[in-house]
């Protein structure tokens, strides 16, 4: 018997939660700006609430996209770090720079751009009115905030994240405040998108010279943004300014870059996959009104703060997973399932009371000046989100199973199936066609995440059974 398969319960709970606490306590300080928002815009009202929450849906479906296409960089990072050539680092964070920036660019130009495409999916034209300043002064912010991201994972992949929560939470701190400057000012929802843009870049400097102290991550990191060039621009430099690049630095590689979009492509498709089915039911709630917009913007933010926990049990479980699987201990994995499944129910459950007990308490987080309509829509939402937070989990926590197996790519076949095949027609469905209105869209997407983390579930155990028979067979 391979060993450690007889590991105790309890044991692989303290193990999974060491690893799950971190991660999802900086997903959390990360949220926290958002939240912010939404709480200062519930201030301004029901008509401004539905536009400025309009306005982070499309900044967040873009931004995690994006992200997704550098989020391989750690991983590159941590491979060629543990076979000791570190000299190749440098040329993998060239790539991912490159390609963050390029990211960023074309994200914000299409961002301020569904501003004006939006009013042919039927969006109320106040709303997009309103929305317009906010998603001007929120695309600058896609720049540092993917930057920050590429640091994010070169710090993780050379296994020195500590400075990483702190920075997230005073990026919380330093967000309120400007924000709260530029409501008191007069500045609306601009205020607070410019407010946004400001705290990444705020995050990125003081993460990038904090990178720059660390005596293990700073001789790695380029001297400047001017490292990202070309072969032919390269070529042409001058000795004199070629040798104004630190260490191994030189221009961007084609090569690298294909590796860093190999491994990205995918995760932002993934990340994409799940984002979209949310900011097309965005759409679908605009469509209805901007009260049920205005609620859905309300209740999605609460689902969204305990997604987060998931997140990071979803890693944990990833981490460990991989683990058992290399060392052979199948049972192992099996029972690292369970135990994922069974402490996101729990924290579900808990929340989901919260939610039965003190409806009111939980909506004036996020909202101040509403009415009764929607007041209405956001109890029956808040009713659904009880049973939506356990299948958002369960399908979280499934797509980390699956990393944990290197079967990532029916991560993002699953996804589609599910969200795409079956959540949205069926919201659209029961939105419409059954007049259940903003309450039909939530259980269409309770619909897509229970296909979803049903098949993703299956196609794991599918997978241990699998990888047990082929052990059993090697002589």
């Amino acid at each position: 018997m391979p060993t450690g398969v007889a590991a105790e319960p309890s044991g692989e709970g303290k193990q999974l939660a060491a690893l799950a606490a971190p991660i999802a306590a900086t997903q959390l300080a990360q949220i926290a700006v958002a939240t912010t928002n939404i709480a200062l815009m519930g201030t301004l009202g029901v008509a401004q609430l539905a536009a400025g929450g309009l306005a982070l849906v499309l900044f967040n479906q873009i931004r995690t996209m994006c992200v997704g296409l550098v989020t391989g960089t750690g991983n590159q990072i941590a491979a060629v770090a543990a076979r000791a050539r570190d000299r190749e680092v440098p040329g993998i964070l060239r790539a991912s720079f490159l390609i963050a920036t390029a990211a960023g660019m074309l994200g914000a130009a299409a961002l301020v751009g569904l501003g004006w495409a939006l009013r042919w999916l039927g969006q109320d034209e106040s709303v997009l009115a309103a929305a317009r300043p906010m998603l001007l002064a929120l695309a600058p912010g896609l720049l540092p905030a993917l930057w920050f991201q590429v640091l994010r994972q070169y710090s993780v992949g050379m296994q020195r994240p500590q400075a990483l929560l702190a920075v997230t939470l005073g990026s919380v701190a330093v967000n309120f405040a400007l924000a709260l400057g530029f409501l008191r000012s007069g500045w609306g929802l601009t205020g607070i998108g410019i407010a946004t843009s400001v705290t990444y870049l705020v995050m990125l400097a003081v993460f990038t010279a904090m990178v720059r102290r660390d005596t293990v991550l700073g001789p790695l990191l380029p001297c400047s943004v001017a490292a990202l060039v070309t072969p032919a621009v390269w070529r042409r430099m001058p000795p004199w300014r070629r040798r104004s690049y630190r260490g191994a630095w030189g221009p961007v590689d084609p090569a690298a870059v294909r590796a860093e979009l190999r491994l990205g492509a995918p995760i932002a498709l993934t990340y994409g996959s799940e984002a979209g089915m949310f900011s097309v039911l965005a759409l679908v709630m605009g469509a209805i009104g901007p009260a049920a917009l205005a609620a859905h913007n309300a209740v999605y933010q609460l689902v969204y703060i305990v997604f987060q926990i998931a997140v990071g049990l979803s890693h944990g479980a990833s981490i460990l997973v991989s683990k058992a699987v290399a060392a052979g201990e199948i049972p192992h994995a099996r029972r690292l399932a369970g135990l994922a499944l069974r402490q996101s129910a729990l924290l579900v459950a808990l929340v989901g009371m919260v939610y039965l007990l003190a409806p009111d308490a939980m909506l004036r987080l996020f909202t101040d000046r509403v009415d009764a309509q929607t007041t209405a829509i956001a109890h029956r939402l808040l009713l659904i989100a009880v049973v939506l937070q356990f299948l958002d989990a369960a399908q979280n926590i499934a797509v980390g199973l699956l990393r944990g197996v290197q079967d990532t790519a029916a991560g993002f076949r699953l996804s589609v199936i599910g969200y795409w095949f079956v959540g949205v027609p069926a919201a659209l469905v029961l939105a419409f066609p059954l007049h259940h209105g903003a309450a039909g869209v939530w259980l269409g997407l309770c619909a897509g995440l229970a296909v979803t983390a049903a098949l993703m579930l299956r196609r794991y155990f599918t997978l241990l059974d699998t990888i047990s028979r082929m052990t059993h067979d090697v002589p």
